[in-house]
């Protein structure tokens, strides 16, 4: 099965561009950069998703065949629910990455972010049976918030789409086991901060596993302070942690708002 959307008619009707997409376009593209920057890369495939405002479900996508370090306001994808492309910009989309994101945008309404990586340690841990351990600072912070999806094999396939949204539930971190990490959130920013506290866990979860030393438990009193303390929690929290990444890119590459 091919691994690229298809360009259909709809994306040769000119829309025009409201001020909302390109706020959009530019806070997605500098979310490209900052992966890019932190190395939660792989070549050309992965995504990050964000809807654009507005009454009927569109979604922005990176091109497929960029790098992240190419992503740009400019040459992001817009498509609908059915991967339709309605704002050609000469790159195709990766189907994986439409089937993935077009079911959690398309029954979640408050999802207008999603975020999907194969990170080393993300794909390690969702290797391992046992899953997310709440044994760590970070791990303890979502405890009882990580669902859990079994791998069926490349996502291309749409009739995934429903166990994907089922497994997910209300929660907004997931564990795609054997394949990777996924977060979302209402913005741009609670989507990285959850998906950043899911990838530190995991980092450290690994670490320890490889020392070899044993692991002291922690108590169900503290893991309910950490759940109720936790940064991904805090509105505030999430938006400075994502403005001062951002200022970090503009300080290397501002190119990404072109």
């Amino acid at each position: 099965m091919t691994v690229y959307m298809k360009q259909t008619a709809r994306a040769a009707t000119a829309l025009p561009m409201s001020e909302a997409e390109r706020k959009a376009r530019v806070e997605l593209a500098a979310c490209y950069r900052v992966f890019d920057m932190l190395g939660w890369t792989e070549m050309i495939f992965n995504h990050i998703t964000l809807r654009v405002p507005g009454p009927e479900p569109r979604f922005l996508i990176n091109p497929f065949g960029l790098h992240y370090s190419e992503v740009k306001a400019s040459n992001l994808v817009l498509i609908d629910l059915e991967g339709n492309i309605l704002r050609d910009t000469g790159w195709p989309v990766n189907r994986a990455g439409f089937v993935i994101h077009s079911a959690i945008h398309g029954a979640l309404p408050d999802a207008h972010c999603v975020m999907h990586t194969h990170t080393t340690n993300g794909v390690a841990l969702s290797c391992l049976k046992g899953g997310l351990s709440s044994d760590n600072f970070y791990g303890a912070m979502l405890h009882g918030r990580v669902a859990y999806h079994d791998l069926q094999g490349v996502t291309v396939d749409t009739g995934e789409r429903e166990s994907i949204v089922r497994d997910l539930g209300d929660r907004h971190v997931m564990i795609l086991r054997n394949h990777g990490l996924l977060s979302w959130g209402e913005t741009v920013a609670e989507a990285y901060l959850r998906l950043w506290t899911l990838q530190r866990a995991c980092d450290v979860q690994l670490t320890v596993a490889r020392s070899g030393g044993e692991v002291t438990q922690l108590s169900q009193p503290v893991i309910d302070r950490m759940l109720a303390e936790s940064g991904p929690g805090e509105k505030r929290t999430c938006e400075d942690v994502f403005a001062a990444l951002v200022r970090l890119v503009d300080a290397r590459d501002p190119s990404y708002r072109d």
